[in-house]
């Protein structure tokens, strides 16, 4: 039986650590100061206990984010069999001098070494700092629609 929904020893499941060290970026929920939902597209690094994001200060995200620590990310893929890495948790945002290092990782990841490269050397020019955003996975759920589903269609078929 596969492990419970919810249970953070998930992440070290096969297809989480696919998706942690995939070129798929996340999508971070959180809620705006209106009270509505917001969901963008952010890279990633995965440093084996924490997602970390990176956002310039004065990226819209970082007045809210500061306000209300609770987010929820997905990693998905878009073609069948389909793979999705839901994480619900806290963050810690901290002012970094410079690019984010796991910024530049990731950007090497995404971008390739080469094109990651410039890409750094471009944002080191146009943000003097940046916000290294930390999240704490404190529920994690793996679907893959084979041996995990939805708790909807888990129901069902369960009869």
């Amino acid at each position: 039986m596969p492990t419970k929904q919810g249970d953070l020893t998930l992440l070290n499941d096969p297809i989480a650590q696919e998706l942690l060290h995939s070129t798929i970026p996340a999508r971070l929920a959180y809620v705006w100061r209106d009270g509505t939902p917001r969901a963008i597209p952010i890279w990633f690094h995965w440093n084996g206990q924490e997602i970390v994001l990176s956002s310039p200060m004065r990226a819209p995200k970082m007045t809210v984010l500061s306000q209300n620590s609770k987010v929820a990310l997905s990693i998905d893929t878009s073609a069948p069999p389909y793979r999705v890495l839901q994480i619900r948790g806290a963050i810690t945002i901290e002012t970094v001098d410079g690019v984010v290092p796991e910024y530049a990782l990731a950007a090497r990841r995404y971008l390739g070494e080469e094109q990651g490269r410039a890409w750094i050397e471009q944002a080191q020019k146009l943000f003097p700092q940046m916000a290294r955003i930390r999240v704490r996975p404190e529920w994690v759920a793996i679907l893959d629609f084979e041996t995990r589903s939805t708790s909807a269609i888990e129901a069902a078929m369960a009869g």
